[in-house]
């Protein structure tokens, strides 16, 4: 089957980057036919096009609803590393962090519906930096203190500390500890 994608659409706040495009169905006589049984999923299309803004593409959503607060998960890099190491092996370092905070929370009720079928495809992750060793320590132990459950990644046999991931929170409750961390570029 023939779609059409139209161009992404790209808006971008202080700290999150949506893109969205949308799928089309071919015109008739473009491509092959599509049986009459077939089902074209929807469900998790955003169909907006590059002149017409989100909110009134979408006209099922009223412009007095207050969105709900999404989850979110935040990963810190060390900027130390990012200079030095293999931009490879930054990642994989946040990729651990995030998947053991993940894991380690896997039966709380937010990590359950960040990562459920209806959202596993949606997810929203802040990726932020610190200069170095002693401000993710810093930032661990404000966490901590504020009961904000983490996962600061020791990298082993070295025991050194490389970088730190929440489990997913509402954006509200957890924000405000990393609002004056930079967005890792």
């Amino acid at each position: 089957m023939a779609c059409l994608v139209a161009p992404l659409r790209c808006t971008s706040s202080h700290s999150h980057l949506t893109l969205s495009f949308s799928i089309s169905k071919p015109p008739i006589g473009f491509g092959a036919k599509l049986s009459s049984n077939a089902a074209v999923p929807t469900s998790r299309l955003v169909r907006n096009s590059m002149s017409q803004p989100a909110a009134e593409a979408n006209s099922d959503t009223s412009k007095s609803e207050i969105p709900p607060d999404v989850l979110v998960q935040y990963v810190v890099l060390r900027r130390d590393l990012i200079d030095t190491w293999p931009t490879g092996s930054v990642v994989t370092q946040g990729c651990h962090a995030s998947v053991s905070a993940i894991w380690s929370h896997k039966d709380d009720p937010h990590t359950l519906q960040y990562c459920s079928p209806e959202n596993i495809d949606s997810m929203h992750k802040v990726t932020l930096e610190v200069k170095g060793e002693p401000q993710i320590l810093n930032l661990s132990e404000k966490l901590t203190a504020g009961g904000i459950a983490h996962k600061l990644w020791i990298e082993q046999p070295e025991n050194y500390p490389t970088c730190l991931a929440t489990k997913p929170y509402p954006k509200s409750v957890v924000s405000a500890y990393f609002k004056k961390l930079k967005l890792c570029k």
